[in-house]
C-alpha cells in the first residue's frame, strides 16, 4: 500500500503544465524490477571469491615450499667479497702505472679514508686512464676495495667505483614526494605496494634462486605475491580490484605458457657473462633458461598491472557515466581506450628492452653483423623474445580484462550515480 502524498493535485498553474519531471535516482535492492540486483552482486563476489581464493592459497603454499629456510647458498672457495670503506679524494696526479716506465697512463689519487678499520687514513693508489681521460679527479667520493690482511698498508686498496649513495637517495625522494603530491592517500599506498615489491624480491625471490629452488617456480609465486599485496594495498579490497587482479593473474599465465614454449623453441640457454660469473661464485650450476623466464615473467609483471588497472577502472567509470549502456556497447567502449593504452604500452617495453640491449646493439653494428645475424644471435634473440612475449600477454590482457570487468559491472549489482550502496 503506498503512502498518502499530501501534496494538493489541483490544477497546475498556468506554464507550469509542460515541465518535464525529473525521475527520481533508482532504488538499488528495493523495488518492482531491482530486487535480482542484490543476488546478482552476491553470485558475482562468490565466484571471484572462488577464482581468487584458491590462487592465494597456492601462492602461501609455494612461498612455504620454496623459500630456503636454513638452506642458504654459500659462496664457492676464493669467491669471498672483498671488504669494502668508503673515502674521499684530495689530490689526483699524473703518474706512470709502473715505476720508471714514463708512460704517464695512470692517476696517483690522494685518498682519505671516511670508514672502515681506520677512518682518516690517507693512503696513495694508482688507477689507470681509459683512453687518456682519468675517471677520477680530487674532490671525488670513492668506493675502495681492500685486499689484504694489514687494513694500515696503502697498497692493499684500489679505488673501484664512485659513491652514489646521496644522488640516489635525493632522487628517491622527490620520486616519493611527486607521487604523494599527485596521488595523496593513494600515492603513499602505492609507495607502500612498492617498498612490499622489494621486500618480496630481495627476502624470497632471490634466496631461493640462490638456494637452487626452479627459477621459473621462484618468480611465477614472488609474481603473484607481489601482484596480490601490491594490488590490494594501492587500490583496495574490491569488485574492482579483484577484476584487475584475475585479468593480471590469466595473463601472467599466458606469458609464462608463451615464455617456455618459445624459449625451448629457439634454444635459449641464458649461459651469458652474468650467469657464468654467477656459477663461479655459487661453485654450482644456474638455470640460465630459467633465470631468462623468470625475467621475462616479473619484468612483464609491472606492464601487466597497469593495463589491467586502467581498463578494469575505465569499464567502472564508463558505467558510472551511464549505467544504462549494456554490455556489448560497454565493452566497445572500454576496448576503444584500451587499444590506445595497449599500442603506447607495447612501444614502451620494445623500447625499454631497446634501451637495455642498446651497448650490444652498438657492438653488434660496429661489427657490421647483418640484421638476421643480430636478431638471432643468443643475447639479442632473448630481448626479442622478452618483448615479443610480453607485448602478446599485453595485447590479450586488455580484452580479457574488459570482459571480466564487463561482466562484473553489469552482473553485479553495482550502484549507479545518485546511490550509495556499500563499496564498488
Amino acid at each position: 500500500m503506498r503512502p498518502t502524498d499530501p501534496t494538493p493535485r489541483g490544477p497546475a498553474p498556468q506554464g507550469a503544465r509542460h515541465r518535464h519531471r525529473t525521475p527520481p535516482a533508482p532504488e538499488i535492492g528495493h523495488g518492482h524490477g531491482h530486487g535480482p540486483a542484490a543476488p546478482a552482486g552476491g553470485r558475482v563476489r562468490v565466484a571471484i571469491a572462488a577464482l581468487l581464493v584458491p590462487a592465494v592459497l597456492a601462492t602461501v603454499v609455494g612461498l612455504l615450499l620454496l623459500y630456503p629456510f636454513g638452506d642458504r647458498a654459500e659462496p664457492a672457495a676464493g669467491a669471498d667479497s672483498l671488504p669494502q670503506v668508503s673515502g674521499h679524494v684530495n689530490a689526483a696526479a699524473e703518474a706512470d702505472c709502473e715505476e720508471g716506465g714514463g708512460d704517464k697512463g695512470c692517476i696517483a689519487l690522494t685518498v682519505v679514508l671516511s670508514d672502515g678499520p681506520l677512518p682518516g687514513l690517507s693512503i696513495v693508489t694508482l688507477v689507470s686512464k681509459v683512453r687518456g681521460v682519468a675517471a677520477y679527479q680530487a674532490g671525488d667520493d670513492v668506493v675502495l676495495v681492500r685486499d689484504g690482511e694489514d687494513p694500515a698498508d696503502p697498497e692493499a686498496y684500489s679505488v673501484i667505483d664512485f659513491q652514489r649513495d646521496i644522488p640516489l637517495l635525493v632522487l628517491a625522494l622527490v620520486f616519493a614526494a611527486a607521487v604523494v603530491a599527485l596521488g595523496r592517500w593513494r600515492g603513499l599506498a602505492a609507495l607502500v605496494g612498492l617498498g612490499f615489491t622489494g621486500v618480496v624480491v630481495v627476502v624470497f625471490v632471490l634466496p631461493a634462486i640462490l638456494a637452487g629452488r626452479d627459477p621459473l617456480a621462484v618468480a611465477v609465486v614472488g609474481s603473484c605475491a607481489i601482484m596480490f599485496g601490491v594490488l590490494y594495498l594501492t587500490h583496495g579490497l574490491s569488485a574492482r580490484t579483484s577484476t584487475a587482479v584475475l585479468g593480471t593473474l590469466l595473463s601472467l599465465v599466458l606469458i609464462g605458457v608463451l615464455g617456455t614454449v618459445f624459449a625451448a623453441a629457439a634454444r635459449l640457454t641464458g649461459l651469458d657473462e652474468d650467469t657464468a660469473s654467477l656459477s663461479n661464485a655459487l661453485g654450482t650450476g644456474i638455470d640460465g633458461r630459467g633465470l631468462v623466464l623468470a625475467g621475462l615473467v616479473i619484468g612483464a609483471l609491472g606492464a601487466l598491472d597497469d593495463v589491467t588497472v586502467t581498463q578494469t577502472s575505465a569499464v567502472w567509470e564508463l558505467h558510472r557515466a551511464d549505467p544504462r549502456l549494456r554490455a556489448g556497447a560497454l565493452f566497445g567502449a572500454a576496448m576503444r581506450i584500451g587499444r590506445d593504452h595497449v599500442a603506447s604500452a607495447v612501444n614502451t617495453l620494445v623500447l625499454a628492452y631497446t634501451g637495455a640491449a642498446l651497448p650490444l646493439l652498438l657492438l653488434f653494428s660496429v661489427a657490421e653483423r647483418g640484421l638476421a645475424d643480430t636478431l638471432t644471435a643468443q643475447v639479442i634473440a632473448t630481448e626479442v623474445i622478452r618483448t615479443l612475449v610480453g607485448s602478446v600477454g599485453l595485447v590479450a590482457a586488455v580484452p580479457l580484462t574488459t570482459a571480466l570487468a564487463v561482466a562484473v559491472v553489469t552482473r553485479g549489482g553495482n550502484p549507479v550515480p545518485g546511490t550509495r550502496v556499500g563499496r564498488a
